[in-house]
């Protein structure tokens, strides 16, 4: 069957699959192909350059200014962005492919010296802030017009839409044929192009800073890893470690691209780099080719939301949430992790509803005891590394503060030389031929060997963020510059070390792979590069147009005021929107426009949702649309390599990602799945019984956990999980989570409150819009340090006096925590805004006492299914 099903199979040219969509579908010839790729190799020699310390040493040494500020490295990126994707994208499908259109020169030379024309008159355009020239007007619309060509060009037609939808409401949004409801003055030519193009309001704002400070960084990191072989390395790692288990090259293809997913930022790439290798595997062990191509989309899609790069949005949502960058890694790894588990335990009851095998295992080598041992002596001996590093760096740190650097520098560099030795003992990894049988797995060991010194990289990467607490940049730019030396290095140590000679040869290839990958990463930033711009046009209407509150009102309206409906209005328009846009220009545009909206409503309805529980919500949900038919770009891919129809593999893909879709509306009920503020001790147990949940949620949906389940099993165990995930549901049914206070006892309870605490009230008072509406809104002040009641409000930013039995609030000061908030009440009505309730914790018993009921029945369909069960459910 399987060979039938490979012979229908069409030939894939995987490269140009993902050129087409990541890296510029055009592969010139001659010079115009050299020019493209040199400019590729300087647009990421510019960035590692600005990146680095070089610009300063420079300065200082000849006294020339060679440092660039963020506003000009965010001009240079673009510039590089827009002339490659007019170079490197044809205009038409009827454009040449092996050469560069006269037009497409033009094209490239006009969009880069739009954005250079910024950084060149850079003084002049200061010194007449808001007087926009004849000149700046004519180069501010060119670069309009060429950032919406780049974006056809590389994106396609929904993100030119979108971003035309935005700069016509700035335009036209005054006139009366518009609603009044989101009617709004309208904006001049010249007012709107300085805001767009002149300033860093619009395409040059925070997204595009991103994308030239961090994204590139990352993406570039990851290039490198690819090109030095580390895709087939975890790949083949994989294999060796699951291929024997039922349905084991589906759940090494779970498992290859979540260790893709550590580096890659694309989901479509993600799929065709492991998906060549696994899904003719899956299909060869009895998966259909729908379903071989939907397990590779489901877990390429969730390679995009496991730290540290997230589908290189994550450096946006730490910039747009507040939330440093380490906090946001430890807020989004708990959801990854129990989303890849429950994946794995997918494919193992689909092997095990189709009674499929795994692969054959190499013979076992020693006793069992011996190889428990080594097992336990490999532990240890990667404690006693770990702790030595840590402890060991520490101790330098504090006593030596000016060499931690070289003592660090000479540890990477013992550990590489030490574990290229070990790995030039075994042969090079090859590329396999997929379609190849495969008779006996590779033993886990002899695969793992030889390549433990692609990890140092990403260690190094971690250990910057997480250790050392350098900035993103900073922690991309060591890590990268460590993958250079070990692409430009590990061929001709490994020559060296065998004895085999030809070092100059060695280098060669180590310059070739390493030319590749600075080539490789510059054109997959592209499309990146072009489309943070674009989003920047939509930020920019926001910020000048006060879009999202038209938008939120007419959602709130939609919604009725419930934060659930609200929730899957969100969630439909960013699968929508994320059909057609690339995961960086969705999360963009849906949480400039939504987040706002669903944290005023959640406060409306007494809910208090973290701002990054919203924003990693609309990031999972824009994650999601690569598979979600009829556009998802994955699931075609997926289905090109396996022969499937791209329909069904998107939907079934769709239906195995149904758990991730849940994960979001859980931890914005449940933030203690995003770990905040639980100790590591009850983390642990919130891992444990989250994935115990998650399993049994995926069991429920797909019909089949000890045996098949009958729809009333099915039911208890999508009861049971949602019990585990959120028994405080329960619980608030039982007991009031809250006991209400009086508002004036406000600043008594506010001074009974411990030093940083906080106090939790219910506001009220006239709607500013509809003053015969009375609204309410709860709050969460941070009080801060010990003292008088009235005071801590004070430095809360809320003025507070008690009057006629009520406690009556002043409107904020711009610039406090709530001015931006309460902007919805009149402070200057007849009726006062007022704190009407004070709500303080109170003492129930703890919600994990639903446990017991939900695990007893589980019990139950436990007994029932063990009693139709001929197979081991494991």
């Amino acid at each position: 069957m399987s060979e039938a099903a490979d012979k229908k199979r069409p030939d894939v040219d995987v490269d140009m699959m993902v050129a087409e969509v990541e890296s510029g579908a055009r592969n010139a010839t001659g010079l115009a192909g050299r020019f493209i790729l040199a400019l590729c190799f300087v647009w990421s020699l510019f960035q590692l350059y600005i990146a680095s310390d070089i610009p300063f040493i420079l300065t200082t040494m000849t006294g020339a200014n060679v440092v660039f500020n963020n506003q000009e490295a965010r001009q240079v990126h673009l510039a590089f962005a827009l002339a490659l994707s007019m170079l490197a994208y044809p205009l038409f499908k009827s454009s040449p492919r092996d050469r560069v259109p006269l037009y497409d020169w033009g094209l490239a030379i006009l969009g880069a010296a739009s954005c250079l024309y910024l950084l060149w008159f850079k003084q002049d355009i200061a010194d007449r802030a808001g007087l926009p020239t004849t000149a700046d007007l004519v180069m501010s619309t060119i670069g309009m017009l060429s950032l919406a060509i780049a974006v056809y060009r590389a994106l396609g037609l929904p993100l030119v839409i979108v971003a035309s939808v935005f700069v016509f409401y700035v335009f036209f949004g005054h006139l009366d044929a518009m609603p009044d409801a989101i009617q709004w003055k309208g904006a001049s030519f010249g007012k709107a192009m300085w805001h767009y193009w002149m300033q860093t309001e619009g395409v040059f704002g925070v997204a595009l800073g991103v994308s030239a400070s961090m994204i590139f960084l990352f993406v570039l990191f990851g290039s490198l890893l690819e090109k030095a072989g580390a895709g087939n390395y975890f790949i083949k790692l994989a294999f060796a470690l699951l291929g024997h288990l039922r349905g084991g090259p589906a759940k090494a293809a779970v498992v290859a691209s979540a260790l893709s997913g550590l580096y890659s930022g694309s989901s479509i790439a993600n799929v065709v780099t492991t998906g060549t290798f696994t899904i003719p595997l899956m299909k060869r062990t009895g998966f259909k080719p729908e379903k071989a191509g939907a397990v590779e989309v489901a877990s390429s899609t969730n390679g995009q939301l496991t730290p540290p790069v997230m589908g290189a949005a994550a450096f946006l949502i730490s910039e747009f949430t507040g939330v440093a960058y380490p906090e946001l890694i430890k807020h989004a790894f708990l959801p990854a992790i129990i989303s890849y588990i429950a994946l794995v335990y997918i494919v193992h009851l689909e092997a095990l509803k189709m009674g499929l095998k795994g692969l054959e295992r190499p013979t076992v080598v020693g006793t069992l005891a011996q190889r428990l041992s080594g097992v336990l002596l490999g532990f240890i001996a990667m404690a006693v590394v770990a702790a030595a590093v840590y402890y060991g760096l520490g101790w330098v740190k504090v006593v030596f503060p000016g060499m931690t650097f070289y003592t660090a520098l000479l540890l990477f560099l013992a550990a590489y030389v030490a574990l290229v030795y070990k790995a030039a003992q075994h042969p090079d990894l090859e590329m396999d031929d997929p379609n190849a049988p495969m008779e006996v797995l590779p033993r886990p060991w002899d695969v793992a060997i030889t390549g433990f010194h692609y990890i140092l990289p990403i260690v190094i990467l971690i250990w910057c963020i997480l250790v050392e607490r350098l900035s993103p940049t900073l922690s991309a730019y060591w890590a990268t510059v460590s993958m250079i030396f070990i692409v430009l290095t590990q061929k001709p140590l490994k020559r060296a070390i065998r004895g085999e000679g030809g070092f100059g040869q060695g280098f060669s290839d180590g310059w070739r792979d390493f030319v590749d990958g600075m080539i490789a990463g510059a054109r997959n930033m592209i499309g990146i590069g072009v489309a943070t711009g674009a989003a920047g046009v939509i930020v920019g209407t926001v910020s000048l147009t006060g879009a999202h509150q038209v938008v939120g009102e007419f959602v709130e309206f939609l919604s009725g005021g419930s934060l659930i409906a609200m929730l899957l209005l969100v969630a439909v328009m960013s699968l929508i929107l994320g059909m057609g846009l690339p995961t960086t220009a969705n999360y963009i545009v849906v949480s400039s426009l939504m987040a706002p909206v669903i944290v005023s409503v959640g406060a409306a309805q007494g809910l208090i949702v973290p701002l990054v529980a919203v924003h990693l919500f609309v990031f999972y949900f824009g994650i999601l649309a690569d598979d979600t038919p009829p556009v998802g770009l994955a699931a075609f891919a997926a289905a090109a390599i396996s022969g499937g129809d791209p329909i069904r593999t998107g939907v079934q893909g769709f239906t195995y990602d149904i758990r991730t879709a849940l994960l979001p509306f859980l931890f914005i009920f449940n933030t203690e799945l995003l770990l905040i503020d639980v100790t590591a001790v009850k983390a642990v147990f919130i891992f444990v019984v989250a994935v115990i949940a998650m399993m049994l949620f995926a069991a429920a949906t797909q019909g089949y956990f000890l045996t098949r389940s009958r729809i009333w099993e099915s039911v208890a165990l999508l009861l049971v999980a949602f019990t585990l995930f959120r028994p405080g549901f329960w619980l608030d049914y039982v007991q009031e989570p809250y006991d209400n206070r009086p508002g004036a006892e406000v600043i008594e309870l506010a001074a009974q409150q411990p030093e940083n605490g906080t106090l939790r009230m219910v506001v009220r008072g006239p709607d500013f819009d509809k003053p015969d509406v009375v609204s309410e809104r709860t709050i969460i002040a941070e009080l801060g340090a010990a003292g008088d009641g009235a005071d801590r409000l004070d430095q809360a930013g809320l003025m507070v006096s008690v009057d006629d039995g009520k406690a009556i609030l002043e409107e904020p000061l711009a610039g406090t925590q709530f001015f931006t908030e309460f902007q919805g009440f009149d402070f200057y009505g007849d009726a006062p805004v007022e704190i009407a309730v004070v709500q303080t914790e109170a003492e129930r018993m703890p919600k994990e006492v639903f446990y017991i009921p939900a695990l007893l029945l589980l019990a139950v369909v436990v007994l029932f299914q063990r009693r139709r069960q001929t197979v081991p459910a494991f």
